[in-house]
C-alpha cells in the first residue's frame, strides 16, 4: 500500500467550503475540517446534512461553489475526479455485472496498465484480505450481498491508494451482516492503514469504526471528535440527541455548575464553555447513567418520578417515568431490578453523578 507511515498529520483538508444549489440551497456551509493520513474519519448526520456532499465534492463528483480542498498539500477541487487516485466504495457496490470478481477487481489495474502478473498477484492478495479466496470466477449475481460488499471494498483498494471514501456501503445488507461488516472494515482498515473517509446516518457504526467522527447538521460540522468524547461529552444539544438517547432537562444556568430545572430544581451539572450564567439551557443525561435509588441511597443530582411503564429489552429494562413536572425520563435499568420497580405507578427515587449532567444551549 502506499506510504501512510507518517500518521496523524493532515491528509486532507477543506477550508472554508460551501456548496449551494441556487440561492436557497446550501447543502454545506464553510466548512473547514482536517482528515489526519491514516485515520478513519466518519462523516455522520441526519438526510440532507451535507455529509454526502462534502465527500463528493472530495470525490470530484461535485465541484465546491467557495473554498478549497487540498490532499497532501495539494489543491485538488478543480482536478478532474478520475485524477484524483481515490478509492471509492458506494452502496450500491457497483459491479461490473458482466464481469467476474476477478476481472472487475483487474479493471483499475488494466487502465493504469499495470503488468498482467503483479495484476494476478494483488487480485489473489485482495481475495485474501476480503476472504473470498476461491470466487475469482463468479460473478456478481452469484454472490451474496456481503461477499459483493467485500468485492467492492477490495476494487477499491486493489490500486494502492493513500485515501478510500466510502459512502454508505453497508446501507443494503442486513442486520447482522451489516455489524459483521463493520468489524470487517475496521479490521481492513487498521491492517492497511489507509485513510478512511466514510459516509453513515448510522449513529451505531460511526461509533464502532470510527477514529473520529464529524457530525453534520444544515450543512454544517456540529462537532468533531473521538467516539467516547462525542457520546460523553457533546458540545450542542443536537449532538446529544443524535449521538445515541438522552433525557432533555430543561432550566436555566444559575451560576458555573449549576442549574435550576423548570421544575423547580437545582442540581450540579457539567456545563459546555460559552454559557452565561442567566441562559437558557437544557440539561443532558443519558439514560443508562442514571439509576434507581435506594431508600438510603444517595447521588450528586436526586429526583423523584413515578413509573409509568416498564419494558424489558433483553440485557436491560425501558424505564418510563414522569417527574413532578416537566416530560417523562427514560431510564436504562439492569434487567434484574426488583418486581415492585416495574409497576406502574411506583414512586422512585432518581440519581446519578453531576459530571453525567451535560448543560447545553437549547
Amino acid at each position: 500500500m502506499s506510504d501512510t507511515s507518517v500518521q496523524g498529520e493532515d491528509h486532507v483538508v477543506f477550508r472554508e467550503v460551501s456548496k449551494s444549489y441556487g440561492a436557497d440551497a446550501l447543502a454545506v456551509n464553510r466548512l473547514d475540517l482536517a482528515v489526519r493520513r491514516g485515520e478513519f474519519l466518519t462523516l455522520l448526520g441526519p438526510s440532507g446534512s451535507g455529509k454526502t456532499t462534502a465527500l463528493m465534492m472530495l470525490a470530484g463528483f461535485e465541484q465546491p461553489t467557495a473554498g478549497e480542498i487540498e490532499i497532501d498539500g495539494r489543491r485538488i477541487d478543480r482536478v478532474p475526479a478520475n485524477k484524483r487516485d481515490i478509492g471509492l466504495v458506494f452502496q450500491n457496490y457497483a459491479l461490473f455485472p458482466h464481469m467476474t470478481v476477478a476481472q472487475n477487481l483487474a479493471y483499475p489495474l488494466r487502465v493504469r496498465r499495470t503488468p498482467r502478473d503483479e495484476i494476478d498477484r494483488r487480485v489473489d492478495a485482495m481475495l485474501d484480505l476480503v476472504q473470498l479466496p476461491g470466487l475469482r470466477d463468479r460473478r456478481p449475481d452469484q454472490l451474496s450481498g456481503g461477499q459483493q460488499q467485500r468485492v467492492a471494498v477490495a476494487r477499491a483498494l486493489i490500486f494502492e491508494p493513500s485515501l478510500v471514501l466510502m459512502d454508505e456501503p453497508l446501507g443494503a445488507l442486513d442486520k447482522q451482516l451489516r455489524e459483521q461488516m463493520q468489524f470487517e472494515l475496521k479490521a481492513i482498515h487498521d491492517r492497511l492503514g489507509v485513510t478512511f473517509v466514510y459516509v453513515t446516518h448510522d449513529q451505531t457504526e460511526a461509533l464502532t469504526m470510527s477514529d473520529r467522527v464529524a457530525v453534520f447538521c444544515d450543512g454544517e460540522v456540529q462537532q468533531v471528535a473521538e467516539p467516547r468524547a462525542l457520546y460523553d461529552r457533546p458540545e450542542t444539544s443536537f449532538v446529544a440527541g443524535f449521538i445515541g438517547e438522552n433525557n432533555r432537562l430543561p432550566g436555566v444556568l444559575s451560576a458555573r455548575g449549576r442549574v435550576t430545572l423548570d421544575l423547580g430544581q437545582e442540581i450540579a451539572v457539567d456545563a459546555v464553555e460559552g454559557i452565561a450564567p442567566g441562559e437558557r439551557v437544557v440539561v443532558s443525561v443519558r439514560p443508562e447513567r442514571i439509576r434507581l435509588l435506594d431508600p438510603q441511597g444517595r447521588a450528586e443530582v436526586e429526583l423523584s418520578a413515578t413509573l409509568r411503564e416498564a419494558i424489558y429489552v433483553g440485557d436491560h429494562l425501558r424505564l418510563v417515568l414522569r417527574p413532578d413536572q416537566g416530560d417523562p425520563i427514560v431510564v436504562k435499568a439492569p434487567a434484574e431490578t426488583g418486581r415492585a420497580e416495574r409497576d406502574a405507578g411506583t414512586e422512585v427515587r432518581l440519581g446519578w453523578a453531576a459530571r453525567d449532567g451535560r448543560a447545553l444551549k437549547p
